[in-house]
Order: C-alpha cells, then structure tokens, then sequence
C-alpha cells in the first residue's frame, strides 16, 4: 500500500491562500502566532484564517517563547488547533498548555547538525505527537534553508520516523522528493518554499509542491 505523505503549509496571511492550499491537498495549515515574524498574524486574524478550513484539514498555530495568556488567546480564537513550540520551550512547558502538540527541533545546519542529538531530543518531547524537523536559522523559522538529511541514521526505531517525524526547513517543490525519500517522515511542512513574498504564497508553487510529494510517495 503506497504511503501518503501529509502535508503541512505555513505562514499563511490570506484567504487566497489557504483556501488555495486546501484546493491542492493540504493536511494542514500553519498560523504564525510569533509578532516579530514576518508572516505573523493576530489570533483573531488566525480564527478568520481557520474558519475556512474544512473538516479534517487541521488548524495549526506556531508559538514561539509565548507566555500562558498569549497560547490562551490563539486557542480561545481557534478552539481545534494544534499546537506548535518553536522557540526553547521546556517538555513542561510545552505540557503545561495540555493540548496536542508539535515540538520544533531547531537542527543547525551544515557539519553542526551531525553534533545534534536527535534521539535525546526525541525522548525529552516525548509527549509530543510529532517532532518538526527545521534547520537552526535567525528568526525561528522560514528561512529557506534545509539542513543535513544525511545526518542522522532515519530508520532508527526510537525515531520512528514514518509516525512522528515532520520535515521541513528550507523545502521546496525541487527538493522535496529528496527530502521523502530519505526520510520517509509521517508529514512534510513547507513555508518559504511556496511564496512569492513572505506571508505571501503562490499558487503554482504550492501545486508544484503537492505534485512532487505524490510523486515521491509513489516511488
């Protein structure tokens, strides 16, 4: 049976957007709750955003360093989300929200990532339903940069890769069918590699990118 790769689109700011992302196939789309983003928005614009999603396409909302009144107001806003931690949450604190949650592992790029303990990392967040793959950039994120694929050993049972990991950093619609095929992660999460601007997403790259992710699936 051929595996679906699920995939996530983040950092969307329009309607156009994330109506077109769901068009193509999205699984999920990601709402940056971090004001010194580029692609931030308020909660209430990300309850506007997520009111168009459909039934199982998931709402996810990003949190970086955010205090307890900060994640209170993006759920208030949007009620089904799932949580994202991309800053230096601790497992606590990440617990402390008591929802479903992805916890960031923030991989530095080139020979540094071979220095970082992915399975430790793993075992702290234990509790998460998924470990986000993204490469150690300046501003948490969405800067366009992969990190090493092959510096960790994939097929390690504590990784478990095809459940509980999602790769991103720096994936586009070129480089994506390498990613999976090395990887063979549960989901793929893509922002920069969509856009025509920051917080702006294009509908042909978002299109290209689901194509190559069936066609890395079907091989």
């Amino acid at each position: 049976m051929m595996k679906r790769t699920r995939i996530k689109i983040c950092g969307l700011t329009r309607e156009s957007d994330v109506l077109h992302a769901v068009q193509a196939g999205a699984d999920a789309i990601g709402f940056v709750l971090y004001a010194n983003s580029p692609r931030a928005v308020t909660p209430q614009r990300a309850g506007e955003l997520a009111r168009l999603l459909p039934p199982f396409v998931t709402p996810v909302l990003l949190f970086v360093n955010a205090s307890a009144a900060e994640i209170a107001a993006g759920l208030q806003a949007v009620p089904n989300a799932l949580l994202q931690f991309h800053g230096d949450e601790t497992p606590e604190q990440c617990r402390t929200a008591a929802r479903p949650f992805l916890r960031a592992a923030r991989v530095p790029v080139g020979d540094g990532a071979r220095g970082f303990d992915l399975l430790e990392y793993a075992e702290d967040y234990a509790d998460a339903q998924a470990i986000l793959l993204d490469a150690h950039v300046q501003g948490y994120g969405g800067g366009g940069i992969a990190f090493d694929w092959t510096a960790f050993n994939w097929s390690h049972p504590q990784l478990n890769a095809s459940a509980r990991l999602v790769l991103s950093g720096g994936l586009t619609p070129a480089n994506v069918i390498d990613g999976i095929r090395l990887v063979r992660p549960w989901a793929v999460d893509v922002s920069s590699g969509v856009e025509s601007a920051k917080g702006i997403k294009h509908p042909e790259l978002i299109d290209r990118f689901v194509a190559a992710v069936r066609q890395a699936d079907a091989t």
